[in-house]
């Protein structure tokens, strides 16, 4: 990979992330369209470009983040990231065999656009009714939507569209939804990007080696790491405040049918041998 490429995946990462199309269906559709071998560092920057991600949402959420006072709030994220923790630990090596099948991306792709094609009309009455701030999310509620979230494990399923539906299905309003989700992204994604860096061992370089060990091993891994959050960081912070007010106004119809469109073509190119299965 080189650091054209790295800006690249780094855009993707940033536009996608929190939006309900899937972050990783993108990065690997990108990576193959772009010929990147899977290489042990790809695959580490795939996950630890979400660093940039995370921090666009503290910073957007400073208040929140930092307001020690609301033990609550913590309390929460903890509670809703413990089922991705667990299901991460026990099905890590069938996880990151998905992560590498472009054909499982294509399916999830259009199933997920299809439901969300429906879920408007499902929710109708919680667009601006129900639970509208985080203090009246109840433990339990939180739990429920961190269950909601483990779908998202299965590629191209999009971790903020389950953790939404989630919410709403727990009777949360669109617009508080769509920022529980983003709120619980930050300790999920700083758990998957930690242990990539600092527990995992990566082994297709020869000689075992850690996530922060393999960056550090060349300057290109180093600048690529650095540039790759830095972007995606910028970029995430203007798709997190398109969204919230597109899907106030929206909903998710038109993702829905942007990910049945992206299914599709993907699947064409996978028959045509231009993506490889």
């Amino acid at each position: 990979m080189n650091l054209f490429q790295a800006i690249i995946i780094a855009i993707v990462e940033g536009l996608t992330e929190y939006l309900p199309i899937s972050s990783t269906g993108h990065m690997i559709i990108a990576s193959s369209l772009m010929d990147i071998h899977k290489e042990e560092f790809t695959k580490l920057f795939e996950v630890a470009i979400q660093l940039g991600a995370i921090m666009a949402v503290v910073v957007l959420y400073w208040r929140k983040f930092f307001d020690f006072k609301r033990w609550q709030f913590y309390l929460k994220l903890i509670l809703a990231v413990i089922p991705a923790l667990t299901l991460g630990l026990l099905f890590s090596d069938k996880i990151d065999a998905l992560l590498e099948s472009p054909t499982t991306v294509a399916i999830t792709l259009l199933v997920g656009g299809i439901v969300l094609l429906f879920i408007d009309k499902a929710f109708a009455g919680q667009t601006d009714k129900g639970i509208d701030t985080e203090e009246k999310i109840s433990n339990g509620k939180a739990f429920m939507i961190g269950l909601w979230q483990c779908i998202a494990m299965i590629p191209g399923i999009s971790r903020s569209a389950a953790s939404i539906i989630g919410g709403m299905q727990q009777k949360l309003t669109r617009k508080l939804a769509a920022e529980f989700s983003f709120f619980l992204a930050v300790p999920t994604m700083c758990a998957a990007s930690g242990y990539s860096l600092f527990l995992k061992d990566w082994e297709g370089t020869g000689t075992p080696m850690k996530g922060y060990e393999l960056i550090l091993s060349s300057s290109n891994n180093l600048y690529a790491f650095i540039v790759g959050n830095v972007v995606a960081f910028v970029v995430a912070m203007l798709a997190i405040k398109f969204f919230i007010g597109f899907l106030q106004k929206r909903g998710f119809r038109l993702f829905g049918w942007y990910r049945i469109i992206a299914g599709i073509i993907l699947l064409i190119l996978i028959y045509t041998h231009v993506i490889a299965e």
